[in-house]
């Protein structure tokens, strides 16, 4: 499953729009939608193997680029300890 191990974050659902046409402002009729198709939004996930200074090990984990930035402002160690994975 495509899920952030740290943030939780997972794919979220939207639409893909299609327009045509030419806006008012730029002398036109305005932008007609002619198509309006279903999407996923993926987290940007990483699979990393981060060491752990603290068990003095290396850890697997499946972290996004947001998880990866959290976990370095706030140590690696307590942010896994949070997210349950130690």
């Amino acid at each position: 499953m495509r899920r952030c191990d740290v943030t939780g974050k997972r794919p979220l659902t939207g639409h893909l729009v299609r327009r045509r046409g030419l806006p008012k402002k730029s002398g036109g009729v305005g932008l007609k939608t002619t198509a309006i198709n279903p999407r996923k939004f993926y987290p940007n996930l990483q699979s990393r193997r981060l060491y752990v200074p603290e068990l003095k090990r290396f850890v697997r984990v499946r972290i996004s680029a947001n998880g990866l930035r959290t976990a370095r402002k706030n140590g690696l160690y307590r942010t896994l300890c949070k997210a349950g994975l130690l």
